[in-house]
Parts: C-alpha cells; structure tokens; sequence
C-alpha cells in the first residue's frame, strides 16, 4: 500500500531522502578520470531545440557528489573535458554523450565517469511509480461520490414517503395547477461547471503532474483547455441573452449600455484580483483572465446586438434553411475573418526590433539561445509597449524551461484571437436558437467540430512543435483557437446529448457549479491560500499529497455551490 502513496524511506546511504520534492531524483557522481575537471550538462526532452545547460563540475576521482534533478521528462546528459558557458549546443562535441534517459521520481542514481572517458548512469535505488497516486485518489473520489448518492437517495426515499403520507390525508383539498415554465438547458450549465471546476483543480496544482499543468510553450495540456472553453460558453449564452431581452421591449442601446457596463465590471474585478498579494501599483499587473472576458465580452456582444434580426423568418429553400445560422451571422463572420487576417497579417508581416519575422517562440534558451530576448514576437513586443514590463506578468510558464523573460499569456494582442473564440461560441448559440430540433442541432454542432479540429490540425501538421502555427496557449494562436473551440463544441454535444435529451443524468454536481460560476471564480481565488480550502502536512512533496489537497479544495467549492443552489442564490454579474 505504501507504494500506492509515493512513500520511501526516509534514508538511503546517507541521502535524506524526504528533501526531494515532486519529480525530483539524486544523482551520486563518481568521477575516476584523469581530466583536472568535467563539466555536466543536461537537457530535458521537453525542451524543445534547446543546448545543454550546466548543471554540475566534477574534480578528477571525486566520489558520492550529490546533485537533484527533475525527471518528469526523460534528460540527456554531455559531459566535455572544459567549461563551454552557461548553455552548451547539441552539435558541441562532448567527451561522453547519453540520450533520453528515463528516471523515477525518489530514485537514486549513480553516474560514473571512467579514465577512458566513457560514462554511465546506473540505478542504486528505484524510484516509484507516480500515476499509481492518481489512480488511488480517482478510486477514493470515486468511493465517495457514490456514498453521497447513496445517502442521497435514502434521504429522498424516507421523503418521499412522508410526503405520500402527507397528500393521502390532504386528499381533499382543492389542486392548483402551477404555470409551466421553460425547461432550462442544463448542459449549458454543466459545461459552464464542469469547466469552472477543472480550473479550482489546476488552479490548485493539479497534484504537480505535468500534463496537467499549463503547456511550457508550444502544446496542449489539460489545465489550457479551461479558459478557451470559458470564453467560447459566455459566447453560446450571448445570443439567448440578446434574443430574451429585444423579446421583451428593450431597446438595443439600453442593452450595449448594459454590455459594457458588465465587460467594466468584470475588468475591474480581475485588476482587483491581481492585487490580491498587496497593490502596489507600481507594477501592478494589469491584464489577467476576467480582463480578457471582460474586453471579448465587449466586443461580441456589441456587435451581436447591433446585427441580431429581430424578423428572422426561416427560408423555404432547402440549402437556405441549411445554413440559416451563418446566414444571421454573416456580418459577424465577416468581423470575425477580419480580425484573423489583422492578427496573423501583424504576427507574419511585421517583425519585433532585434527578432526575426514572424518569430513564435519562447526566446531564452529556445534556439540555442538564438534570439533570448523575443518570447513571443512582434505578440510580446506590442504588449511589452503597451503595457509595460512592470505590468505584464512576470511568471510565465516558459521562464521556468526555456529562461524566458517577462511574458503575459493574457495580454492585449491576443485579444483579438480570442474575441474569434468567443465567436465560435456565439455560432453554438444561434444554432440553438434557431433549430428547435435535436438532431439538426448536434449535426451542425458536430459538423463544426470536425472542420475546426481538421484546419487547427492543418495549421500545426497535426502535431506539438511543427506547422506553420503551432497550438500555443501563450500566443492564443490560431490553431490553439481552432482546436479548442473544436473540443468546446464536441463537449456540448455529449453534455447536450446526455442530459438534455437522453436525460441520462441530470448534470449534477456540475449544473450547479455552473449556475454560480462568478461566485466560485473570485472566492476560490481570494481564499486560494487560507483554511479550510488550503494546508500544508509535513513537506507536501509526493504526488498523492498534493492530489489530495486539490481535491479537497474543489470538493469544498463544489459544496459551497450546492448549497448556494439549495437556497435559490445565483449571482451574476
């Protein structure tokens, strides 16, 4: 059992074993050569067309030198007779060369130098397998939920016969029929949950797997598809939104009035929250994710107000009636393609000072520390000039692999991209409003679904680093557009299918979780770091801690929304 829960013994020849931290294993060097010093350095597979970087200088017949490495991802490893900088190329010539080594996380590894030159790293003590903590917390999650329904249902069933009891001595008493109300979607509400709580889990460090955590650069992991999925839900409801309103007399200047109040709002709640660490406002950042919702929301509501057809009779023609959702929205598709062609004309055609044209990278190290200065091109440079480096976030995930500097992955350029998304989502929402059938909705919804992941497929070559625009969450590129929007739609249809109308399940806890989205955003992110939701035990430094934390933490929000629902409050904003 104590493999299941990453333990090891808390010694190993003298090694204080419990001082590693999560993916983190020893490396004994044991150096018999005849060289006055060796140098080490190292490269993770997950750097992408990166140089070694120096980790370690050994002395000739040095024994039991100790150094700790990160080994979620397999590491190569050079060792050259002289000192060649902070980063080493692939192409140097090294005295000793191993590629893509696997290790597990609290092992012990000796790596020996011998007088020939040669080298070797061999296992002294085994690591132990990290996926078996997520299996066990995924078991225990499990076991829970179903003690839940279960006490649930026995509630409902001693209920339910008092209630019986309760009707059969009122038998008499007059029926008043209630009025009917409108069945509300609830896979909206799902989605919308469902996503929010997928992000208090990543947000809480999605228990230190990797793939779980947001993307260093290029790539899609789990925790970046939340976002995408959150703009491109708020686009689904702005057509229901706009459609209910001119329904019941309001004019469409009192309803942008009310548009870019709520994007105000929202913009200044997530400045709020970026001061949550102290306001000082010297560098304060000032973009951030309800400030992107914020100015998304802006835009593509005000647009779909302006152009929404209050007359929206369907055509008689078979093709017309087809396509009458893109026929409703060809202004907004025509919006939509402009900002496309501004965005990647900017990005291709113009180049940041001392970068190259059309540069998509991390800088730092990327390239052989070719250009470490540019992360993000002519994308970083504009929101570098607008913002200014104290108000961009200065944390991003490239720093911590590729040495990258300053980099706000919510910033103002790609504003423009993610309006497009929000776009998608408002395509999602006029099909509904317009095709009162099931089956015509979830085939066109399929239908896009298919052709956004083919083009953001096409746009990458189907793969991580390649492609003329690789999927990068930083940039919101295209093709992180394109195929996240396509996920969106393809989740829709099963939450639609499922619950709406199969009624297989009721969307539960998600509905609910859904139904309070704003409440659980800003109170999980004000009391990210305080008791109840947050603690610490001993080091926190395995796996199945850290799971166990995120874990409790989402359970409590998911709590907090079923019982806000239980007493009939919704906040929005």
């Amino acid at each position: 059992m104590s493999s299941w829960i990453e333990y090891t013994d808390p010694t190993w020849r003298n090694l204080q074993m419990r001082l590693l931290k999560v993916d983190e294993a020893y490396f004994s060097i044991n150096s018999s050569s005849t060289i006055e010093r060796n140098f080490i350095y190292t490269l993770s597979s997950e750097c992408y067309e990166c140089p070694y970087t120096k980790v370690k200088v050994i002395s000739p017949n040095q024994t039991n030198e100790i150094f700790k490495l990160n080994v979620a991802h397999p590491l190569s490893f050079k060792i050259f007779d002289n000192d060649v900088g902070k980063y080493a190329p692939n192409n140097a010539s090294a005295m000793c060369n191993l590629q893509n080594l696997d290790f597990n996380e609290f092992g012990v590894y000796n790596f020996s130098i011998y007088p020939n030159n040669s080298c070797v790293v061999l296992t002294d003590k085994a690591g132990v397998n990290v996926n078996k903590s997520l299996f066990l917390v995924i078991l225990l999650a499990i076991i829970l939920a179903i003690i839940y329904k279960l006490s649930n249902y026995i509630t409902r069933r001693y209920q339910s016969s008092t209630v019986s009891d309760d009707v059969v001595n009122n038998a008499d008493e007059a029926v008043v029929e209630k009025p009917v109300q409108k069945k509300r979607m609830r896979s909206l509400d799902a989605f919308r949950g469902l996503v929010m709580v997928l992000m208090i889990f990543v947000n809480s460090g999605g228990g230190g797997y990797w793939w779980i955590e947001h993307a260093p650069w290029n790539g899609l992991h789990l925790a970046d598809i939340v976002f995408p999925c959150f703009l491109w839900i708020m686009g689904v409801c702005i057509p229901f939104s706009i459609k209910s309103q001119l329904s019941r007399g309001t004019t469409k200047l009192s309803i942008c009035k009310k548009i870019i109040w709520r994007s105000v709002k929202m913009f200044l709640i997530g400045v709020c929250l970026n001061s949550i660490n102290g306001p000082q406002l010297e560098d304060l950042r000032i973009m951030g994710v309800l400030q992107r919702f914020g100015i998304a929301f802006l835009v593509v509501g005000i647009l779909h107000t302006i152009f929404f057809k209050t007359e929206n009779v369907m055509p008689q023609s078979g093709l017309k009636r087809s396509i009458f959702d893109l026929i409703l929205l060809k202004e907004q598709l025509i919006s939509a393609v402009v900002l496309i062609v501004i965005s990647l004309g900017i990005t291709f055609g113009i180049n940041a000072p001392g970068c190259p044209r059309g540069y998509l990278g991390p800088g730092g190290k990327y390239m052989n520390a070719s250009n470490p200065n540019c992360i993000g091109g002519i994308v970083g440079f504009i929101d570098l000039k607008i913002l200014g480096e104290s108000h961009i976030y200065q944390h991003p995930t490239a720093k911590y692999l590729y040495d990258s500097k300053a980099f706000d992955p919510e910033g103002v350029f790609g504003c423009l991209l993610t309006i497009v998304q929000v776009f998608f989502g408002v395509i999602c929402g006029t099909i509904l409003t317009t095709h009162v059938h099931w089956i015509a909705r979830i085939k066109r919804w399929l239908v896009w679904s298919i052709l956004l992941g083919l083009l953001g497929g096409i746009l990458c070559l189907f793969s991580k680093e390649n492609g003329l625009i690789p999927i990068n969450k930083n940039l919101w590129s295209l093709s992180f557009v394109l195929v996240t929007s396509s996920l969106a739609f393809l989740l829709l249809v099963i939450l639609y299918y499922t619950i709406d109308v199969r009624e297989i399940w009721s969307g539960f806890p998600f509905a609910e979780c859904g139904m309070n989205a704003i409440v659980l955003y800003v109170g999980h992110t004000v009391f990210h770091k305080m008791l109840p939701w947050h603690w610490t035990v001993g080091p926190m430094n395995t796996h199945f801690m850290l799971l166990l934390k995120c874990i409790w933490n989402t359970v409590l929000w998911v709590g907090i929304a079923l019982y806000l629902n239980g007493i009939k409050y919704y906040y929005t904003l």
